[in-house]
Protein backbone atom coordinates (compact mmCIF):
# COMPACT_ATOMS: atom_id res chain seq x y z
CA UNK A 1 0.00 0.00 0.00
CA UNK A 2 1.76 3.35 -1.04
CA UNK A 3 -0.20 5.74 1.83
CA UNK A 4 1.75 9.09 2.87
CA UNK A 5 0.25 10.25 5.92
CA UNK A 6 1.78 13.82 6.87
CA UNK A 7 2.89 14.09 10.55
CA UNK A 8 0.26 15.87 12.57
CA UNK A 9 -2.25 16.42 9.38
CA UNK A 10 -5.23 18.11 9.71
CA UNK A 11 -7.91 19.32 7.56
CA UNK A 12 -7.88 23.28 7.30
CA UNK A 13 -11.88 22.49 6.16
CA UNK A 14 -14.35 19.93 7.62
CA UNK A 15 -16.66 18.07 4.89
CA UNK A 16 -19.51 20.55 4.87
CA UNK A 17 -17.13 23.62 4.24
CA UNK A 18 -14.81 21.11 1.59
CA UNK A 19 -17.80 20.60 -0.44
CA UNK A 20 -18.06 24.14 -0.86
CA UNK A 21 -14.77 25.47 -1.64
CA UNK A 22 -14.75 22.33 -4.48
CA UNK A 23 -17.63 23.80 -6.37
CA UNK A 24 -15.96 27.27 -5.51
CA UNK A 25 -12.77 26.21 -6.37
CA UNK A 26 -14.00 24.21 -9.86
CA UNK A 27 -16.56 27.14 -11.42
CA UNK A 28 -13.68 29.79 -10.15
CA UNK A 29 -11.10 27.63 -12.34
CA UNK A 30 -13.18 26.45 -15.66
CA UNK A 31 -14.57 30.79 -16.14
CA UNK A 32 -11.07 31.98 -15.50
CA UNK A 33 -9.60 29.18 -18.13
CA UNK A 34 -12.08 29.88 -20.47
CA UNK A 35 -11.14 33.26 -20.16
CA UNK A 36 -8.04 33.20 -20.64
CA UNK A 37 -8.20 31.23 -23.56
CA UNK A 38 -11.28 31.54 -25.29
CA UNK A 39 -12.88 28.67 -25.02
CA UNK A 40 -16.28 26.90 -24.77
CA UNK A 41 -17.99 24.33 -23.14
CA UNK A 42 -18.84 21.25 -25.16
CA UNK A 43 -20.33 18.02 -23.72
CA UNK A 44 -18.07 14.83 -23.95
CA UNK A 45 -18.86 11.12 -24.56
CA UNK A 46 -17.72 8.80 -21.45
CA UNK A 47 -16.87 6.40 -23.80
CA UNK A 48 -16.23 5.24 -27.61
CA UNK A 49 -16.03 2.26 -29.75
CA UNK A 50 -13.25 0.30 -29.62
CA UNK A 51 -10.86 -0.17 -32.63
CA UNK A 52 -11.26 3.73 -33.78
CA UNK A 53 -8.28 5.33 -32.52
CA UNK A 54 -9.93 8.01 -30.44
CA UNK A 55 -9.58 6.13 -26.96
CA UNK A 56 -6.62 7.93 -25.72
CA UNK A 57 -3.88 4.88 -25.20
CA UNK A 58 -1.75 6.50 -22.17
CA UNK A 59 1.83 4.81 -22.01
CA UNK A 60 0.05 1.82 -23.87
CA UNK A 61 -0.20 -0.49 -20.95
CA UNK A 62 -3.39 0.28 -19.40
CA UNK A 63 -6.50 -1.70 -19.46
CA UNK A 64 -9.41 0.27 -20.80
CA UNK A 65 -13.21 -0.95 -19.71
CA UNK A 66 -14.93 -2.25 -22.30
CA UNK A 67 -18.86 -3.39 -22.64
CA UNK A 68 -20.83 -4.81 -25.58
CA UNK A 69 -23.98 -2.34 -26.98
CA UNK A 70 -26.59 -5.10 -27.55
CA UNK A 71 -28.63 -2.86 -29.91
CA UNK A 72 -25.25 -1.99 -31.98
CA UNK A 73 -24.75 -5.65 -32.54
CA UNK A 74 -22.49 -6.16 -29.16
CA UNK A 75 -20.14 -3.45 -31.18
CA UNK A 76 -17.48 -3.17 -27.93
CA UNK A 77 -17.06 0.16 -26.60
CA UNK A 78 -14.42 1.74 -24.11
CA UNK A 79 -14.97 4.03 -21.19
CA UNK A 80 -12.11 6.79 -22.22
CA UNK A 81 -9.06 7.14 -20.45
CA UNK A 82 -8.91 10.64 -21.48
CA UNK A 83 -10.32 12.70 -24.61
CA UNK A 84 -7.11 13.88 -26.17
CA UNK A 85 -7.89 12.84 -29.50
CA UNK A 86 -11.60 13.36 -29.16
CA UNK A 87 -11.43 17.13 -28.57
CA UNK A 88 -8.87 17.49 -31.45
CA UNK A 89 -11.72 15.86 -34.13
CA UNK A 90 -14.13 18.25 -32.60
CA UNK A 91 -12.25 21.07 -33.35
CA UNK A 92 -13.23 20.24 -36.91
CA UNK A 93 -16.30 18.80 -36.76
CA UNK A 94 -17.77 21.69 -34.93
CA UNK A 95 -15.89 24.43 -36.53
CA UNK A 96 -14.12 26.14 -34.49
CA UNK A 97 -12.06 29.44 -35.56
CA UNK A 98 -8.40 29.18 -35.24
CA UNK A 99 -7.81 31.40 -32.06
CA UNK A 100 -10.82 29.85 -30.27
CA UNK A 101 -11.26 26.78 -28.47
CA UNK A 102 -13.38 23.95 -26.73
CA UNK A 103 -12.92 22.69 -23.09
CA UNK A 104 -15.25 19.75 -21.05
CA UNK A 105 -15.72 17.78 -18.23
CA UNK A 106 -13.92 14.62 -18.95
CA UNK A 107 -14.74 11.71 -16.36
CA UNK A 108 -12.81 8.79 -17.22
CA UNK A 109 -12.01 5.19 -15.31
CA UNK A 110 -8.54 3.68 -15.15
CA UNK A 111 -8.19 0.22 -12.97
CA UNK A 112 -4.66 -0.13 -13.53
CA UNK A 113 -3.59 2.98 -11.26
CA UNK A 114 -1.76 2.70 -8.74
CA UNK A 115 -4.02 3.54 -6.07
CA UNK A 116 -2.75 6.12 -3.64
CA UNK A 117 -2.48 9.73 -2.27
CA UNK A 118 -3.00 11.24 -5.81
CA UNK A 119 -4.16 8.35 -7.65
CA UNK A 120 -7.85 7.03 -7.84
CA UNK A 121 -9.74 4.98 -10.63
CA UNK A 122 -11.91 7.49 -11.13
CA UNK A 123 -10.48 10.20 -12.94
CA UNK A 124 -11.87 13.69 -13.60
CA UNK A 125 -10.59 16.87 -15.64
CA UNK A 126 -10.96 19.65 -17.40
CA UNK A 127 -10.24 18.63 -20.96
CA UNK A 128 -9.38 21.44 -23.49
CA UNK A 129 -8.61 22.09 -26.83
CA UNK A 130 -7.38 25.30 -29.07
CA UNK A 131 -7.04 25.25 -33.20
CA UNK A 132 -4.31 27.45 -33.87
CA UNK A 133 -2.10 28.65 -36.89
CA UNK A 134 0.62 26.12 -38.26
CA UNK A 135 3.29 29.10 -37.74
CA UNK A 136 2.31 28.56 -34.11
CA UNK A 137 3.48 25.22 -33.17
CA UNK A 138 6.89 26.49 -31.62
CA UNK A 139 8.35 26.40 -27.72
CA UNK A 140 7.46 30.11 -27.42
CA UNK A 141 3.41 29.51 -27.61
CA UNK A 142 3.62 26.42 -25.68
CA UNK A 143 5.02 28.79 -22.85
CA UNK A 144 2.72 31.73 -23.44
CA UNK A 145 -0.09 29.01 -23.06
CA UNK A 146 1.44 27.64 -19.87
CA UNK A 147 1.26 30.94 -18.84
CA UNK A 148 -2.40 31.83 -18.94
CA UNK A 149 -3.01 28.69 -17.50
CA UNK A 150 -1.11 29.33 -14.31
CA UNK A 151 -2.56 32.95 -13.96
CA UNK A 152 -5.57 31.00 -13.97
CA UNK A 153 -4.92 28.54 -11.21
CA UNK A 154 -3.40 31.45 -9.19
CA UNK A 155 -6.51 33.47 -9.54
CA UNK A 156 -8.22 30.36 -8.32
CA UNK A 157 -5.81 30.13 -5.30
CA UNK A 158 -6.61 34.01 -4.11
CA UNK A 159 -10.35 33.41 -3.85
CA UNK A 160 -9.85 30.56 -1.84
CA UNK A 161 -8.10 32.60 0.32
CA UNK A 162 -10.70 35.11 0.10
CA UNK A 163 -13.22 32.71 1.00
CA UNK A 164 -10.85 30.77 3.99
CA UNK A 165 -8.39 33.12 5.39
CA UNK A 166 -6.73 30.05 7.06
CA UNK A 167 -5.28 28.53 3.64
CA UNK A 168 -2.69 31.14 2.90
CA UNK A 169 -1.38 31.26 -0.98
CA UNK A 170 1.85 30.14 -1.29
CA UNK A 171 2.28 29.66 -5.32
CA UNK A 172 5.36 31.81 -6.85
CA UNK A 173 4.69 34.97 -9.05
CA UNK A 174 5.81 33.01 -12.20
CA UNK A 175 6.46 29.25 -13.25
CA UNK A 176 9.71 28.15 -14.08
CA UNK A 177 10.12 26.62 -17.11
CA UNK A 178 12.95 23.95 -17.89
CA UNK A 179 13.43 20.72 -20.38
CA UNK A 180 13.30 17.25 -18.75
CA UNK A 181 16.77 16.99 -20.18
CA UNK A 182 18.53 19.82 -18.91
CA UNK A 183 16.81 18.48 -15.57
CA UNK A 184 19.11 15.15 -15.86
CA UNK A 185 21.94 16.70 -16.46
CA UNK A 186 21.43 18.94 -12.98
CA UNK A 187 20.34 15.69 -11.19
CA UNK A 188 21.73 12.83 -13.24
CA UNK A 189 21.95 10.40 -10.58
CA UNK A 190 18.23 10.99 -9.62
CA UNK A 191 15.33 9.24 -10.95
CA UNK A 192 12.48 11.32 -12.78
CA UNK A 193 10.31 11.32 -9.72
CA UNK A 194 13.35 12.52 -7.56
CA UNK A 195 13.84 15.34 -10.32
CA UNK A 196 10.67 16.65 -10.20
CA UNK A 197 10.65 16.55 -6.31
CA UNK A 198 13.93 18.63 -6.36
CA UNK A 199 13.28 21.65 -8.72
CA UNK A 200 9.40 22.03 -7.58
CA UNK A 201 10.89 21.95 -4.41
CA UNK A 202 13.19 24.98 -5.32
CA UNK A 203 10.97 26.76 -7.06
CA UNK A 204 7.59 25.93 -6.20
CA UNK A 205 5.88 25.95 -9.97
CA UNK A 206 7.39 24.20 -12.63
CA UNK A 207 6.58 23.41 -16.23
CA UNK A 208 8.79 20.45 -17.82
CA UNK A 209 8.81 20.42 -20.92
CA UNK A 210 9.80 16.96 -23.46
CA UNK A 211 7.86 14.45 -22.23
CA UNK A 212 7.66 11.05 -24.19
CA UNK A 213 10.88 11.38 -25.90
CA UNK A 214 14.04 9.79 -25.28
CA UNK A 215 16.27 11.22 -23.34
CA UNK A 216 20.49 11.04 -23.10
CA UNK A 217 20.55 8.32 -21.02
CA UNK A 218 18.07 6.11 -22.88
CA UNK A 219 15.35 6.79 -20.48
CA UNK A 220 12.46 9.05 -21.08
CA UNK A 221 11.17 11.43 -18.32
CA UNK A 222 7.96 10.10 -18.24
CA UNK A 223 5.22 7.93 -20.69
CA UNK A 224 3.36 9.56 -23.26
CA UNK A 225 1.18 8.17 -26.51
CA UNK A 226 2.43 8.84 -29.61
CA UNK A 227 -0.28 10.13 -31.27
CA UNK A 228 -1.49 13.53 -29.67
CA UNK A 229 1.08 15.43 -28.24
CA UNK A 230 4.21 16.50 -30.21
CA UNK A 231 7.41 15.22 -28.62
CA UNK A 232 9.88 14.63 -30.69
CA UNK A 233 9.93 17.45 -32.87
CA UNK A 234 13.83 17.72 -34.23
CA UNK A 235 16.36 20.83 -33.81
CA UNK A 236 19.72 21.53 -34.71
CA UNK A 237 20.53 20.03 -31.05
CA UNK A 238 18.46 16.75 -31.49
CA UNK A 239 14.73 16.07 -30.18
CA UNK A 240 13.71 19.15 -28.24
CA UNK A 241 9.57 18.56 -27.86
CA UNK A 242 6.67 20.62 -27.80
CA UNK A 243 4.51 19.33 -24.71
CA UNK A 244 5.19 19.27 -20.79
CA UNK A 245 3.25 18.91 -17.44
CA UNK A 246 2.84 21.80 -14.81
CA UNK A 247 4.14 20.32 -11.44
CA UNK A 248 3.84 22.34 -8.14
CA UNK A 249 5.26 21.38 -5.24
CA UNK A 250 2.71 20.41 -2.57
CA UNK A 251 3.36 21.92 1.05
CA UNK A 252 0.90 18.96 3.09
CA UNK A 253 2.58 15.85 0.80
CA UNK A 254 6.07 17.76 0.65
CA UNK A 255 6.16 16.72 -2.67
CA UNK A 256 6.04 17.57 -6.65
CA UNK A 257 2.76 17.49 -7.36
CA UNK A 258 1.61 17.11 -11.12
CA UNK A 259 -1.74 19.32 -12.16
CA UNK A 260 -1.91 19.40 -15.57
CA UNK A 261 -0.26 17.64 -18.90
CA UNK A 262 -0.46 19.02 -22.23
CA UNK A 263 1.19 20.08 -25.37
CA UNK A 264 1.01 21.45 -28.91
CA UNK A 265 -0.66 18.26 -31.30
CA UNK A 266 1.26 16.28 -33.74
CA UNK A 267 1.04 17.37 -37.39
CA UNK A 268 1.28 14.09 -39.78
CA UNK A 269 5.10 14.49 -40.56
CA UNK A 270 5.20 14.24 -35.99
CA UNK A 271 2.63 11.72 -36.11
CA UNK A 272 4.31 9.07 -38.28
CA UNK A 273 7.75 9.54 -36.77
CA UNK A 274 6.65 9.07 -33.32
CA UNK A 275 4.52 6.11 -34.58
CA UNK A 276 7.60 4.58 -35.84
CA UNK A 277 9.54 5.14 -32.99
CA UNK A 278 6.91 3.33 -30.60
CA UNK A 279 6.62 0.62 -32.84
CA UNK A 280 2.85 1.61 -33.34
CA UNK A 281 2.95 2.51 -37.17
CA UNK A 282 -0.50 0.34 -37.81
CA UNK A 283 -2.14 2.64 -36.01
CA UNK A 284 -1.81 5.07 -38.86
CA UNK A 285 -5.01 2.75 -40.09
CA UNK A 286 -7.65 3.93 -37.60
CA UNK A 287 -10.25 6.30 -37.88
CA UNK A 288 -8.73 8.52 -35.99
CA UNK A 289 -5.04 8.30 -37.35
CA UNK A 290 -6.64 8.22 -40.79
CA UNK A 291 -8.32 11.88 -40.62
CA UNK A 292 -4.98 13.29 -39.23
CA UNK A 293 -2.77 12.05 -41.99
CA UNK A 294 -5.07 13.16 -44.71
CA UNK A 295 -5.16 16.33 -43.14
CA UNK A 296 -8.80 17.31 -41.85
CA UNK A 297 -7.70 18.51 -38.54
CA UNK A 298 -6.27 21.91 -37.81
CA UNK A 299 -2.99 22.47 -35.57
CA UNK A 300 -3.85 22.54 -32.13
CA UNK A 301 -2.83 22.71 -28.84
CA UNK A 302 -4.32 21.08 -25.91
CA UNK A 303 -4.16 18.93 -22.02
CA UNK A 304 -5.78 18.16 -19.17
CA UNK A 305 -5.88 19.91 -16.17
CA UNK A 306 -7.18 17.40 -13.00
CA UNK A 307 -10.11 18.40 -11.11
CA UNK A 308 -9.75 16.59 -7.95
CA UNK A 309 -6.02 17.44 -8.43
CA UNK A 310 -6.18 20.78 -8.17
CA UNK A 311 -8.97 21.35 -5.72
CA UNK A 312 -7.04 18.69 -3.39
CA UNK A 313 -3.81 20.62 -3.85
CA UNK A 314 -5.92 24.41 -3.53
CA UNK A 315 -7.78 23.23 0.16
CA UNK A 316 -4.70 21.85 0.90
CA UNK A 317 -6.06 17.94 1.35
CA UNK A 318 -3.51 15.17 2.09
CA UNK A 319 -5.43 12.31 0.19
CA UNK A 320 -7.43 12.88 -3.24
CA UNK A 321 -10.66 11.03 -1.42
CA UNK A 322 -11.13 13.76 0.57
CA UNK A 323 -12.15 15.40 -2.73
CA UNK A 324 -13.98 12.99 -4.56
CA UNK A 325 -16.41 9.72 -4.30
CA UNK A 326 -14.24 6.31 -5.52
CA UNK A 327 -13.37 3.00 -4.20
CA UNK A 328 -9.73 2.32 -1.92
CA UNK A 329 -8.45 -0.55 -0.43
CA UNK A 330 -9.45 -1.35 3.11
CA UNK A 331 -6.51 -1.25 4.52
CA UNK A 332 -5.53 2.04 3.51
CA UNK A 333 -9.11 3.50 4.35
CA UNK A 334 -8.62 2.37 8.03
CA UNK A 335 -4.76 4.25 8.08
CA UNK A 336 -6.91 7.04 6.97
CA UNK A 337 -9.45 6.97 9.40
CA UNK A 338 -7.04 6.68 12.13
CA UNK A 339 -4.97 9.84 10.94
CA UNK A 340 -8.02 12.25 10.33
CA UNK A 341 -8.23 11.85 6.78
CA UNK A 342 -11.81 11.83 6.23
CA UNK A 343 -12.44 9.89 2.54
CA UNK A 344 -15.56 11.12 0.81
Amino acid sequence: MKLIIPKGYKSALDLKQTEKAILLVKDTFQISLASELRLRRVSAPLFVLKGTGINDDLNGTERAVTFNIKDMNDSKAEIVHSLAKWKRMMLRDYDIRTGYGIYTDMNALRPDEELDNLHSVYVDQWDWEIAIKEEQRTLKFLKTTVERIYEAIKRTEFQIYEYYPEIEPVLPEAIKFIHSEELLKMYPDLNPKERENKIAKEYGAVFIIGIGNELSNGQVHDGRAPDYDDWSTPTENGFKGLNGDIIVWNPILEMAFELSSMGIRVDSESLKRQLKIRGAEERSELLFHRRLLNGEFPSAIGGGIGQSRLCMYLLRKAHIGEIQSSIWPGEMVSHCVKSGIQLI
